[in-house]
């Protein structure tokens, strides 16, 4: 399985084994991660049976004046940015991620803030036989879980978890 790892974070697909599927024909990714996983898939010429996007970064429903503050803040102070940063991810669970980190840059975040999931493309993985499996916490702190449940639904196997948050514990 090839995984793609969220903003400023490394090695943490540990804490979603719960999900995962070990197979050379599966990718996934969390949060950002599932950004990129989700391209990889689409520009890929091999072939992939399934796609697993692990609480994927969704702000397209924010205001631009959202994403220029969120850019203005981790600009001020990186470290304070990412520390709240990772307390958010791991609400409600309250984990240290701080074994994880990897700090992102701005142009990382821009990207990750300013994707537009596009209905067409994930149309096209799934007419190649993709699966595409979203997992969602109705607790998460990082986006509004049910904007983006909204969005994957009609289109993908969507899967909304009380109690849980963005790492999905």
């Amino acid at each position: 399985m090839l995984f793609f790892n969220g903003f400023s974070l490394q090695n943490e697909e540990k804490y979603f084994s719960d999900y995962l599927i070990e197979s050379e024909l599966c990718v996934a990714g969390f949060s950002y991660g599932a950004q990129r996983a989700f391209e990889y898939v689409y520009n890929a010429t091999e072939r992939i049976d399934r796609l697993i996007l692990l609480s994927p970064a969704f702000f397209q429903t924010q205001k631009p004046s959202f994403v220029r503050t969120q850019l203005r803040y981790f600009e001020a102070g990186q470290e304070a940015y990412v520390k709240q940063f990772l307390e958010n991810v791991s609400y409600p669970a309250h984990m240290d991620l701080s074994a994880h980190l990897s700090v992102g840059t701005k142009e990382e975040l821009e990207a990750l803030l300013t994707y537009k999931w596009d209905e067409k493309k994930i149309q096209e993985v799934l007419n190649r036989g993709t699966t595409i499996e979203v997992f969602l916490g109705k607790e998460d702190k990082i986006i509004d879980s049910q904007e983006a449940f909204d969005f994957f639904a009609p289109l993908t196997t969507a899967y909304f978890i009380k109690n849980i948050g963005h790492l999905l514990r």
